[in-house]
């Protein structure tokens, strides 16, 4: 059934489903901040226009219930952001799946920084991107680490 997830690009009629999956895990699990609001509600100014990216998961039983992001900073780097997966559909590796595509559109476009920044209570998320390449990195929580007032973990993309 993975080979049967499919990844769908950034359009205006799925924005509703970026907000709806990101606000679900944030408020579960954290306090949606300001940040969080800005993003989530307007994902076309906050990352497409700038430069970014957004993917969507689309699983036949769950229908769009994954999304992920790579947000471009003034530096010329990306932060991978974002990235949530409905609660109805954890357990089914959408987040893995979604997780490796968005690791090959890094490579192909051969973007030249990737890092993010999370919070040590998404064990099962760190786990996951330690799996695909990225490393804990204490310059990138220096420099990025005071986006989110949650933020306790920043790691980059090593290979």
């Amino acid at each position: 059934m993975l080979n049967a997830i499919e990844i769908l690009p950034f359009s205006a009629d799925l924005a509703h489903y970026f907000e709806q999956i990101n606000r679900e895990w944030i408020e579960h699990m954290f306090v949606l901040e300001p940040v969080d609001e800005r993003v989530i509600c307007e994902p076309q100014a906050s990352i497409i226009q700038p430069g970014g990216y957004i993917w969507f998961a689309r699983h036949p039983s769950f229908g769009i219930c994954g999304t992920c992001a790579l947000m471009k900073k003034n530096d010329g780097s990306y932060e991978l952001t974002k990235m949530g997966v409905s609660s109805s559909a954890r357990g089914a590796k959408i987040g893995e799946t979604l997780l490796k595509f968005v690791l090959a559109e890094i490579k192909r476009m051969q973007l030249p920084a990737v890092f993010l920044l999370t919070n040590k209570r998404c064990e099962s998320a760190i786990h996951l991107y330690l799996k695909h390449g990225f490393e804990h990195d204490p310059f990138i929580m220096q420099r990025y680490g005071q986006s989110y007032e949650r933020c306790d973990v920043a790691m980059r993309l090593t290979r």
